[in-house]
């Protein structure tokens, strides 16, 4: 059994995150995502098909927030993770999202982990 931590790191999109009326127009929100995956031996050749394609992730993210206004952080970072679990491989992950310019002097987010 091998297992490795892929990571997408402070992945910036612009989106409708919030519910302040000064949050109606898209804003710049940073994700990072960190998943355990498990793989049933240690990678024999270096090719992509051997381990997870984080390509995945990023694209659905993107998805996601073209898709529709969301309200919170919390339900962003939920469904983040459960499209990570698509690939039945993930055994963890963490999600961060930040609201980087809410605030002048601050930024603020949310961080959730979850397990199978």
């Amino acid at each position: 059994m091998a297992e490795f931590t892929t990571i997408l790191d402070d992945f910036e999109v612009m989106m409708r995150l919030g519910i302040h009326p000064h949050e109606v127009a898209p804003q710049r929100v940073v994700v990072s995502v960190e998943m355990t995956v498990g793989y049933p031996a240690a990678l024999r050749d270096d090719a992509i098909e051997e381990v997870l394609d984080y390509d995945f992730v990023r694209t659905g993210i993107l998805e996601m927030v073209a898709a529709r206004p969301i309200a919170l952080q919390e339900t962003l970072c939920e469904a983040i993770a459960a499209l990570c679990f698509g690939d039945a491989r993930v055994r963890r992950v963490k999600v961060r999202t930040v609201k980087a310019d809410v605030y002048p002097d601050a930024r603020v987010g949310c961080e959730i982990v979850r397990e199978r």
